[in-house]
């Protein structure tokens, strides 16, 4: 058991994390005003089709992070709607599956810390998602920018190098390069160096308060989930959104032919093209 200065430690930490998210989101009070309608019934069919089209090129997909919370949901609907004939996980660790719909996913292991040994596993992949990320709480500092950051923009680079034509960032509102907020600024220079790298299509993510529970515990997100669990909805849409409808955004738009070079879709934009299609199933981590 804990003793009283280890529980105050986590404690103070836990605030600190809180207290750090709360004055980000005060920040970030200004910007846009949450979710408009969502799209029409024409919209929906359009995208279905848009599905059936994207199934059958047959393309091969990536998804990096896929033990976080985001990454998980995107698996779980990248399997479900059955869009990729190849689907590759790319982590440090090998995960474990009981389900027979993830049997034919396959899965490369690397020392992100040399990426460089490990080029093959960025090969040979259309598509690629990057759910990267851990938090200054967690690993520190320099741990954080190390994730995401150096191990962002290095597998990016990789990617580039292996044939990737369409690469997906999820980033965060408010990201922004020239932040007094380490965490945005990191978010934001990140965003910037990968654009560098000229993908053929390069989308980028930013949500506000991601809301679904992870299975690792983070206080200060813990405290700021339950803060917006107490607002009115109109206003919380505003400035969080659950981690479903991002994945459903981020696949949705995937399937969307675009000939813009670089996609920026903020938590707006996400909430809306994320409840295109309401007859997907709802969020549930396990």
């Amino acid at each position: 058991m804990a003793g009283p200065a280890v529980v105050s430690a986590a404690a103070a930490a836990a605030a600190a994390a809180a207290a750090a998210l709360v004055a980000v989101l005060l920040l970030l009070r200004r910007e846009d005003p949450g979710p408009g309608a969502g799209p029409s019934m024409a919209e929906t069919e359009a995208l279905s089709k848009l599905r059936e089209d994207f199934r059958m090129q047959n393309k091969s997909v990536f998804i990096l992070g896929a033990s976080g919370e985001t990454g998980r949901v995107l698996l779980k609907e990248i399997l479900e709607q059955a869009l990729f004939s190849k689907v590759t996980l790319i982590g440090r660790r090998k995960l474990t599956f009981e389900e027979e719909a993830y049997k034919n996913v396959n899965q490369e292991l690397v020392d992100f810390e040399k990426l460089d040994d490990y080029a093959s596993a960025f090969q040979g992949h259309d598509v690629g998602f990057c759910c990267l990320g851990t938090t200054r709480v967690k690993a520190g500092a320099e741990g954080f920018v190390r994730v995401d950051r150096d191990y962002v923009l290095r597998s990016a680079e990789l990617a580039k190098a292996g044939g990737c034509k369409h690469f997906n960032l999820l980033s965060s509102k408010g990201a922004d390069k020239s932040s007094s907020f380490l965490y945005l600024q990191v978010k934001g220079e990140v965003e910037a160096r990968v654009e560098e790298l000229k993908f053929d299509r390069y989308s980028v993510f930013r949500p506000g308060v991601l809301l679904c529970d992870r299975q690792e515990s983070r206080p200060g997100e813990w405290f700021v989930r339950k803060f917006f669990g107490s607002l009115p909805a109109s206003w919380a849409s505003g400035h969080s959104v659950p981690v479903v409808t991002v994945v459903r955004a981020m696949l949705n738009n995937a399937v969307r032919p675009s000939d813009k070079k670089m996609e920026l879709l903020e938590n707006k934009a996400i909430h809306d093209l994320g409840k295109a299609d309401g007859s997907l199933k709802p969020c549930t981590l396990e």
